[in-house]
């Protein structure tokens, strides 16, 4: 068992997580690169991947490479869709849409990072795509800023003890002085913004959506092209995003989501 690890940690279940993290992120490949990739020798890997390919959670292709199956696809689906959230922002969701053309996402923070369980894409052939299950870090995100802005003071001030100050561009929170500035800010007005925060050519504007205990569970927010997303038309849907943000605040708080 390696060490700092905790009695009931499974170490052949980690390296077979592993396997499929890899998959995921790189494609498809040989037991030889598999092996070289996590540092396995290839009699282990070769074991894992005839593992999961027997479970159904991966296959080998006529190149003789191996590959996730839509198992894990069928995995994620049946995960997404036990969000209720889901059902009750759907119209909502085609609301904005149909009046903004820009992309709108519903997310929700899972310690440090916001993740995306749902998505309208923007119509527009210049379109931010966030996939959903896809994660960012929350202080660079419109979604995760609108949620921490309201946690309560021992979360966020766990957040700020455990969260990773990357700046992937020039304008994003580089600790937890301007963070704590911007999130004042956001509780007086209602909606957060990411101003080419997490990517260079991409702005966002988003507001919480509180449960029964007034906990900020999820976050909605349009999103787009710097282009188009003018600091007017994103005052204008913030507008219509803090209508949104109500209903759905009372709809989760009345099936005491």
């Amino acid at each position: 068992m390696p060490s700092g690890k905790e009695y009931y940690y499974i170490a052949s279940l980690d390296k077979g997580l592993r396997v499929l993290e890899l998959l995921a992120e790189g494609g498809a490949m040989h037991v030889s690169r598999i092996a070289a990739a996590l540092g396995y020798n290839r009699a282990s890997a070769h074991r894992f991947v005839s593992t999961l390919k027997d479970l159904g959670y991966v296959h080998q292709n006529a190149d003789g490479k191996y590959e996730l199956t839509f198992k894990i696809l069928e995995l994620s689906t049946k995960l997404a869709n036990r969000f209720e959230i889901r059902k009750n922002a759907s119209t909502f969701m085609r609301r904005l849409s149909a009046e903004f053309h820009e992309t709108i996402n519903l997310g929700f923070l899972d310690h440090c990072e916001v993740v995306h369980i749902d998505k309208i894409d923007s119509p527009e052939l210049l379109r931010p795509d966030p996939e959903i299950g896809s994660r960012a870090p929350a202080q660079a995100t419109a979604l995760g800023k609108a949620i921490l802005a309201f946690l309560p003071q021992e979360e966020l001030t766990e957040f700020l003890h455990l969260v990773r100050w990357k700046t992937p561009t020039p304008t994003t929170c580089s600790g937890p002085g301007d963070l704590m500035q911007q999130l004042t800010l956001i509780r007086e007005c209602g909606y957060a913004t990411d101003n080419e925060e997490l990517c260079l050519g991409l702005r966002c504007v988003a507001v919480p959506i509180f449960d029964h205990r007034e906990y900020p569970r999820y976050a909605i927010s349009i999103s787009g092209p710097s282009m188009r997303m003018s600091a007017q038309r994103m005052k204008d849907m913030s507008r219509e995003l803090l209508s949104v943000g109500h209903s759905l605040s009372r709809r989760l708080q009345q099936v005491g989501g």
